[in-house]
């Protein structure tokens, strides 16, 4: 019992700290856990310390899920592009392709577009996702004293003028007339990791050992009262059966006495006979 708690206890251990690895190279725009009429992107820094694109439509949700956001629509994206959210990285969105929101034509960012720029690639290919916050979102356009929550902490200027000093490379698309993503060398100084992530992910780890551990128990009391129902069936069958021998021991002596008697009376009736 002790030796299988500790190899659970091992394994969550392991677990958590992998758990930790990866959700530490998570990376959201705006900055400071903000969002933009809800909505964030989230993207991956590899090892280098550069953003990679890295989830593909199915991976994109679930990590949405995981930050206990939703994927963002098209729509709720549109909503953020009206209130000033602009990125030069393309992200998965709920309706299964790939968008990048421009407000300021580049040649590097969408192809020079502006707008909701979209690509409707495979969906096992890896761009980064839009999330969306319900809660953020409500609070945002409920309030009509602010036309947009960029005022205080983003400056389409500076976006501007960041994306302008940055070097892509121009992907080809798989139906030959949208626009290719770009990668950036160097994009807006991401944010802080959402630090809900960690919560959750620790919340879920202690979650599976409670579990584990109740299963555990629960099957090793099972063994244990069967197995102490079997040893006491045993004893109850030993004991029967011995108390069956010694009837049977106890009638084989009273029938030997009986015909030691019988034996005993007829000697005497001969030895009568003879006087």
């Amino acid at each position: 019992m002790l030796i299988i708690w500790l190899c659970i206890t091992s394994v969550l251990s392991t677990s958590l700290v992998s758990s930790d690895q990866n959700t530490s190279h998570l990376r959201v725009f705006p900055p400071e856990n903000q969002t933009i009429a809800g909505v964030i992107q989230v993207t991956y820094l590899n090892d280098r310390n550069q953003l990679q694109y890295a989830f593909n439509a199915s991976n994109a949700r679930k990590l949405c899920h995981s930050l206990r956001l939703s994927i963002a629509s098209q729509a709720q994206v549109e909503e953020a592009l009206k209130r000033g959210f602009e990125t030069c990285r393309y992200g998965w969105i709920d309706e299964h392709f790939a968008v990048v929101p421009r407000i300021h034509a580049l040649a590097n960012c969408g192809q020079n577009y502006t707008g909701l720029v979209k690509w409707r690639a495979s969906v096992t290919h890896k761009f980064d996702v839009f999330c969306f916050n319900e809660s953020d979102a409500m609070t945002q356009l409920k309030d009509a004293a602010t036309d947009s929550p960029l005022s205080s902490g983003y400056n389409p200027e500076h976006t501007q003028a960041t994306s302008e000093a940055t070097q892509s490379t121009l992907a080809q698309s798989t139906s030959g007339s949208s626009p290719a993503p770009t990668t950036m060398n160097n994009e807006v100084e991401p944010a802080r990791f959402v630090s809900s992530a960690h919560t959750s992910a620790r919340a879920k780890v202690v979650l599976i050992a409670c579990t584990c551990g109740l299963l555990i128990v629960s099957v090793v009391s099972l063994a244990y009262l069967k197995l102490r129902r079997r040893c006491s069936q045993s004893s109850d069958m030993k004991q029967h059966q011995q108390h069956i021998e010694t009837e049977e021991l106890n009638c084989v002596k009273y029938a030997t006495e009986i015909q030691e008697v019988v034996s005993e009376g007829e000697k005497i009736e001969v030895d009568d006979d003879a006087h």
